[in-house]
């Protein structure tokens, strides 16, 4: 597919000498050059895990965990819904 692409100067002047070196045409090292900088491109990075650190929170004394709606009950009054 023929196409008109402006390139910048630098950019034009690195591929032109990248040619030369390799003893390719222009347009043979341009179309290598983006097929591997759209893989990079278009490809998402790797995410890094979500890692939190645990903490001891600690129990107060006279509330255990089991009883869910007595804690709320203590910690909202007795109307918690």
């Amino acid at each position: 597919m023929r196409t008109t692409l402006t390139l910048d100067p630098d950019v034009a002047a690195k591929a032109r000498r990248g040619a030369s070196k390799l003893r390719k045409p222009f347009k043979e090292v341009i179309n290598e050059a983006l097929r591997i900088g759209l893989d990079q491109v278009l490809a998402p990075p790797a995410a890094k895990p979500y890692v939190t650190q645990p903490r001891p929170m600690g129990l107060r004394q006279g509330f255990n965990y089991d009883n869910v709606a007595e804690l709320l009950a203590r910690a909202e009054g007795e109307d918690h819904q």
